[in-house]
């Protein structure tokens, strides 16, 4: 009887050892998941990704096009397509989109190649934004401390598709760096693509023609263009300035 008794209680007393041993493991998984989960993984992931991006540009030079021109399979349609998928994603790896307007002025003429430069803008910020709102916004949001961080972050946050519009249109602002700011603050994705798309048509325009009429640099087409570049750059440069001492002085 007493062995009996004492045989329960020991098995009574090793079921919570047994219990906690098998809750261990249980909570391995979960804590993984919560660590490759966490902001900081996920911003980390992101930079890995840019990373690698620009590295495969560099390896591949997609610049090449200027002088090779596109494969000789792929021609039309097909091609302006492919050329748009390519110029975003060559913009979420930072080429500068001037080379890649001129490139698709000078391979696929004036409106087509408007088009998928368009196309292809509209891609490359769509990837960069939902890339920055997923992996790195909940990371880099409690760093906006700077007074020049939080005025932009308000902006884009409270007047989302007027400032991006100011942005897109004004060439003194990097690309990429819109669309990251716009993907780290609160504004809409949708606003964010319509003022890209409305916002982008002058100054890539301007780029498309002048690729097109690289051949002819003394037709009016071609200085037309030159002037829409330069203005807009100067204009823009000016509006910087004066933005910068106002926050200066606040």
């Amino acid at each position: 009887m007493l062995d009996a008794t004492t045989r329960s209680g020991g098995t009574a007393a090793a079921s919570p050892r047994a219990a906690a041993g098998t809750a261990a493991p249980a909570a391995i998984p979960a804590r993984a998941a919560r660590i490759v989960l966490s902001p900081w993984s996920r911003l980390s992931l992101l930079v890995l990704l840019l990373a690698s991006a620009a590295s495969a540009v560099l390896l591949f030079q997609p610049q090449k096009l200027l002088v090779d021109g596109l494969p000789a399979q792929l021609g039309g349609a097909a091609a302006a397509l492919a050329y748009a998928l390519a110029y975003g994603l060559c913009t979420v790896a930072f080429v500068p989109r001037p080379l890649l307007n001129l490139a698709a002025g000078a391979l696929f003429g004036s409106g087509i190649g408007l088009a998928s430069a368009l196309a292809g803008t509209v891609l490359g910020a769509g990837i960069a934004f939902c890339l920055g709102r997923v992996l790195g916004q909940e990371a880099l949001r409690p760093l906006l401390r700077g007074k020049w961080l939080k005025a932009a972050d308000g902006q884009l946050s409270r007047h989302g598709f007027r400032s991006m519009l100011a942005a897109r249109l004004f060439p003194g602002v990097p690309f990429a760096a819109a669309n990251y700011c716009a993907a780290v603050s609160r504004m809409g994705l949708l606003p964010f693509l319509l003022a890209t798309a409305l916002g982008s048509v002058p100054n890539t325009a301007a780029y498309v023609v002048a690729g097109a009429r690289a051949s002819t640099p003394t037709s009016p087409a071609f200085l037309i263009a030159l002037a829409c570049i330069a203005v807009p750059g100067l204009v823009g440069a000016v509006v910087a300035w004066r933005k910068r001492h106002r926050l200066s002085a606040r």
